[in-house]
């Protein structure tokens, strides 16, 4: 018995708003729920959470749940990679540059597919990498 996928990730931001403005002005992503500790945006098949930084530092009880969400905080640059099709790579290149986003790197990887590297505005590193680079992409 093993996990079927990632229902789930999360990054910690020191800007709620700015982290928004990025995630759904660059990524094109459109928030699920928001509030001021946390923004959850549909990505595939899982969310991305975007939490407050020191907003999950202590147990929460959201209101109309049974039970409780554990403390937990990353701290340091975190990293995420982002599926896209490889006919979409060159348009993604254009749109970055276009919002003022540098490419970090690029590596084409030997089994396949190509990854571009960047950062949000809180220094994560974020990748969006086409099919080919894992047995499951």
């Amino acid at each position: 018995m093993q996990p079927r996928g990632i229902v789930e990730t999360a990054l910690y931001t020191a800007d709620m708003a700015r982290a928004r403005e990025f995630f759904e002005s660059v990524l094109g992503l459109a928030a699920h729920l928001a509030d001021e500790r946390f923004t959850a945006y549909p990505v595939g098949g899982a969310m991305l959470l975007l939490f407050q930084q020191g907003q999950t530092d202590e147990t929460v009880q959201l209101p109309g749940t049974m039970g409780t969400i554990p403390p937990h905080n990353g701290s340091g640059a975190q990293h995420i990679a982002l599926a896209i099709g490889a006919e979409e790579l060159d348009g993604w290149e254009r749109r970055l540059k276009a919002h003022g986003v540098e490419i970090e790197g690029r590596s084409h990887w030997p089994p396949g597919g190509e990854s571009l590297y960047f950062r949000d505005p809180d220094g994560h590193l974020l990748e969006l990498v086409t099919p080919g680079l894992w047995p499951n992409y």
